[in-house]
């Protein structure tokens, strides 16, 4: 009875994948990058990434808090662009 009542207020986004999907969550993390890039007191803390020229000169634990912040802002433009009706 109460999971009944819990999944029916939970909202149901049919949301598939799409190219546009796709786009919107590099442009998110190509911009956390960036701000993260101007914002991290120490970018390149241990340890290294391999080649971290690739990465914008980012350690790991730099990388992972922006894709992180990424991901995060990429879903909440999507799900709030599929709520508009816009995606």
């Amino acid at each position: 009875m109460l999971t009944s009542t819990l999944l029916a207020t939970f909202a149901t986004t049919p949301l598939v994948w799409s190219p546009t999907v796709g786009l919107i969550m590099i442009i998110s993390n190509i911009a956390a990058i960036a701000f993260g890039k101007s914002s991290i007191k120490y970018p390149n803390a241990d340890p290294q990434l391999p080649s971290s020229n690739f990465f914008g000169g980012f350690g790991v634990p730099g990388l992972l808090a922006t894709t992180a912040f990424g991901h995060i802002l990429g879903a909440g433009i999507i799900l709030g662009l599929h709520n508009l009706g816009r995606l």
